[in-house]
């Protein structure tokens, strides 16, 4: 209706900016910035909660799976925001993405916004104007069957996290979580490289020789065919071959023979011993490639990786960017499947650029073959009816969208293309050689094949990229003369060719996402997610393109394996997939789904009934990884190394073998710790201790040890000296740059004699030291600190340096200038966005908040989405959380599925002396324990000094 003022909601400020662009004076729109409102921590729950149902997920699994919402402490102002401008509105329009998720978010800005005028459910899969005025014509109602499938997921995620994951705390690591999907995926990795470990390579040799036609043939062109037979008996290649190094049994039934070196290197004389060949046959067949399918959000984050060496993070982050300013359409799919207009679109790009020779007669029509796939989107495609050319963005987008939006523009146009036609051309050669140890002429084959394009159709515009495969000796694609059957043929410099066969590749983020696809785990919001997840929590690297399991991801696989199997087995993880979709489309119920979840069925005993029933897990055998009868891997409290037994192990005094520690090489592979290479490390461990010499102050003896955290060099007590309770040997690591074999005296002396005096301030009459900390080297005048460049300044600097180091700020001032990238204002901040290097590596700043950039991130492939992003999830999780030296009153919080109630202001008189101690005011209770004394005892005092004031301790 004209002159109705109608609110607008959607996720990101870009998409409002866009929008808004489309939309006349009569909307106006607003961003939520993702979700206002998720299910509360356990720990914040109010006091009267904690005890109750609700108390260890915030949800109810009693009644029906309900679950606590809170509204996050950083969208308090949004929605506060989006109230006030509700007010002045006559009409709610909820505008979020059409997936699930997009769905959710609507849900709960209704919960939390309550509003009292109409509301419609706005939705499209492209911003362009034709777009949204379609859309602004065919608003729908919420669908709640879509907001119960993601509420189900965000419920069956924390019952599983919060179960399970504790267990990974008490058996393997703290810090460590688990999931429905990333376990999953971890396992996938974790097989992988078991496969690599397990693997046996085989040694197999072929033959090369390179063939003349006669000067006098009408073609004498020379080509190169490769030995495919002896004796009509077809000679072994790399995928005749097993994971045992022997052939398969098919390869086997089939009458395959291996080629040894011997025996090829004999051939390859003979045969260059005035041996001839003739044509036995020329094959020609017709060649044929089809096209891909438009870019589903699988396809598309493995293409990406492929041809422009980008993560799934990275191609999504630039695909939000793209979609969100209106130049693709909505990156989340799963369906190939494109709109007429976009057929018509393609097809006319097509004509124009290439020529209509190089269209079919019908368009193409493509559908899906995910398992579980939801035809619910188009493919990702340009935006609009005619597509913008990629020439026409250059100066508009990045240099990663741009890269990004070209590789979507041409698969889309190459889609509705012709099929590339042309011929395959195969000659079959035969020679006859005499063996020595044999009595009739051995018969050698050798073929050559060579295949010519000859009407390239969709390969003018685009060409599909591969993944490593295996066993293949590689393409052979030789340009042939005109041959005839009969035609004899010189032979010309053969060669005998050493191979070994492959390990199984390892998992890229290309071919783990098409893995994870094809089992139907995961989803095409998901898949990104999934893989930075298991990046994040430390049980994948990146080594290239490779994904590397850590041995930590060894040993929580193998926990799951053995004692929640169902969990992380392939098949169940995707039935679970299904079934979230079934409740997606209203055909089952949630909270009756969750309850066989968790508390079993007659098939299944149900997470509940799992965790309740563990038994008694060994933490060490779990840790544990055997290598051979002497050597096995642990995962330890502060990494992975060696327990080596051997004769340079220590006997105790029951006559009990003592393991020695042995530390492995940082970065080492899993599957490169073989039996051989575990000795040679063991072996080269030092077995004594070096004695670099006396320490000229004290007369203790130094040595120089490797321990299992890095070489040091420490202090030996004095025969018979015993030394006072709670007092240990002086210690040191030693420098990155020093060596425990050739650490001199005066070196190590000066590491044991830190911190070192730099010298006293001369304003504020303290000393100032230099020593090495946790997070590197560092100087300290007070409580003031400042790093330094490196280790070699703890012993170099002086005191006018260090007065220089603490004149600048904190991180210096030449970190403060110097930004790795800027971008445009934070919409929430208004404030500038930064990528600066810090102290504990690359982070996003605006100058109020700070987010760590994660590993699985390339800074240079940072956008100004992607750092609006990480600043919103920093936000979002709000500030670190301080331990209260004692309980506050609790703030009231709202029931269940409702937006909480304000806080309430008063405090018990427990919250106050609890403020009292937090301000390091020492208060004596004579109520209080003589734990509790001792404790105020020791915090009054550790403040004292700190402060350098005098200070009483509290009686």
């Amino acid at each position: 209706m004209k002159g109705t003022k109608k609110l607008v909601i959607v996720e990101s400020p870009t998409k409002a900016k866009t929008i808004g662009g489309y939309l006349g004076a009569d909307y106006e729109v607003i961003a939520s910035v993702g979700h206002v409102r998720d299910l509360a921590e356990p720990s914040e729950l109010p006091a009267e909660l904690k005890k109750g149902p609700f108390g260890k997920f915030a949800v109810d699994v009693d009644n029906d799976f309900a679950p606590y919402y809170v509204v996050n402490d950083n969208k308090k102002k949004t929605v506060s925001e989006l109230k006030r401008a509700l007010k002045e509105a006559d009409e709610l329009w909820l505008a979020t993405d059409e997936d699930r998720e997009g769905e959710a978010i609507a849900w709960h800005l209704l919960e939390v916004l309550k509003p009292k005028v109409p509301v419609r459910r706005m939705v499209f899969h492209e911003i362009t104007k034709e777009a949204i005025e379609q859309a602004k014509q065919n608003t729908r109602d919420l669908d709640i069957a879509l907001v119960d499938a993601q509420e189900t997921r965000r419920i069956l995620d924390r019952l599983y996290g919060y179960d399970i994951s504790p267990v990974l705390w008490r058996k393997v690591a703290p810090k460590l979580s688990a999931g429905r999907v990333q376990s999953a995926a971890t396992r996938l990795v974790v097989d992988r490289e078991r496969e690599r470990q397990a693997f046996t390579p085989a040694e197999y040799w072929d033959l090369v020789a390179t063939f003349v036609p006669a000067p006098d043939a009408p073609d004498a062109t020379a080509f190169a065919a490769k030995l495919v037979r002896l004796d009509e008996q077809r000679i072994a290649t790399g995928g005749d071959f097993g994971d045992d190094g022997a052939l398969t049994p098919r390869a086997a039934k089939a009458g395959v023979i291996g080629l040894g070196r011997e025996r090829a290197e004999r051939l390859a004389a003979l045969l260059a011993d005035g041996a001839g060949a003739e044509v036995v046959s020329v094959e020609t067949k017709p060649h044929t490639r089809r096209p891909a399918a438009p870019f589903t959000t699988s396809t598309l984050q493995q293409e990406a990786s492929r041809k422009l060496r980008y993560s799934s993070r990275q191609t999504m982050s630039f695909a939000q960017s793209l979609y969100e300013n209106g130049y693709i359409t909505y990156m989340r799919t799963d369906s190939p499947t494109l709109s007429r207009q976009a057929v018509q679109a393609a097809r006319s790009q097509a004509a124009e650029l290439y020529g209509a020779q190089t269209l079919p007669d019908k368009p193409r029509v493509y559908t899906g073959k995910a398992k579980g796939a939801q035809e619910a989107h188009e493919a990702i495609r340009p935006a609009g009816d005619t597509f913008q050319r990629p020439s026409a963005l250059r100066g508009k987008l990045s240099q990663g969208e741009f890269a990004l939006y070209e590789l979507i523009w041409k698969r889309t146009v190459a889609s509705q293309m012709a099929d590339a036609k042309g011929s395959t051309d195969t000659v079959t050669l035969a020679a006859r050689v005499s063996e020595a140890d044999r009595a009739a002429p051995t018969a050698a084959e050798f073929t050559a094949s060579g295949t010519v394009i000859t009407f390239p159709g969709f390969l003018l515009a685009y060409e599909e990229g591969k993944d490593e495969k295996r066993g293949g000796d590689g393409d052979q694609n030789v340009s042939l003369p005109q041959l005839g059957s009969g035609q004899r043929l010189g032979i010309d410099g053969p060669e005998a060719k050493g191979h070994e066969t492959s390990p199984p590749p390892r998992y890229t983020e290309a071919s783990l996402t098409k893995r994870l696809e094809e089992l139907g785990i995961g989803r095409p919001s998901t898949y990104a997610a999934i893989i930075s997840t298991i990046m994040d929590r430390g049980y994948v690297a990146k080594k290239g393109q490779a994904l590397v399991p850590s041995w930590i991801a060894f040993s929580v696989v193998r926990l799951l394996e053995e004692h929640f199997s169902a969990l992380v087995d392939y098949d169940f993880t995707a039935e679970m997939e299904n079934d979230l979709d079934r409740i997606a489309a209203g055909d089952a119920e949630r909270g009756k789904w969750l309850g066989e979840f968790y508390f079993g069925t007659d098939a299944h005993p149900g997470l509940r009934g799992v965790v309740d029933n563990l038994g008694e897990i060994d933490a060490r055998a779990i840790n544990t990884i055997r290598i051979d009868d002497s050597i096995s891997l642990r995962n330890g409290k502060y990494g992975p190394y060696l327990e080596v037994y051997d004769e340079k192990s220590e006997v105790d005094e029951d006559g009990t073998l003592k393991p020695r520690s042995v530390n492995i090489p940082d970065g080492m592979a899993p599957d490169e710790l073989t039996a051989a290479r575990a000795h040679e490390l063991a072996d080269a461990e030092p077995a004594e201790d070096r004695v670099v010499g006396l320490h000229p102050g004290t007369g203790k003896r130094i040595v120089a040890k490797n321990g299992r955290f890095g070489p040091y060099v420490t202090e030996l007590p004095d025969e018979g000296e015993e030394l006072p309770k709670g007092q240990k040997p002086r210690t040191a690591s030693l420098f990155k740059s020093m060596d425990p074999a050739t650490i001199e005296l005066d070196q190590a002396v000066a590491l044991l004699d830190l911190p070192r005096v730099v010298g006293v301030d001369p304003e504020a009459n303290v000393e100032i030291t230099a020593q090495n900390g946790r997070y590197g080297p560092y100087l300290k005048k007070g409580a003031e600190t400042r790093s330094l460049p490196g280790e070699d300044a703890i012993f170099s600097i002086d005191l006018a340096g260090a007065q220089e180091l603490f004149a600048q700020p904190k991180y210096g001032a030449r970190k403060a200038a110097s930004a790795l990238k800027e971008f445009d204002a934070d919409p929430v901040s208004g404030k500038p966005v930064r990528v600066r290097d810090g102290r504990f590596g690359p982070y996003v700043t605006d100058g109020e908040t700070n987010a760590t950039i994660p590993r699985g991130d390339d800074v240079e492939g940072i956008t100004f989405e992607r750092a609006v992003e990480l600043l919103a999830i920093k936000r979002a999780k709000g500030p670190a959380k301080k331990k209260a030296p004692a309980r506050k009153a609790p703030a009231k919080k709202s029931a269940a599925k409702q937006t909480p109630a304000k806080k309430s202001s008063a405090k018990s008189s427990a919250a106050k002396r609890s403020s009292a101690a937090a301000g390091g005011k020492p208060a004596v209770d004579p109520a209080r324990s003589a734990a509790a004394k001792k404790a105020a005892a020791t915090r009054a005092a550790n403040a004292a000094a700190k402060r350098a004031a005098e200070a009483q301790p509290p009686a």
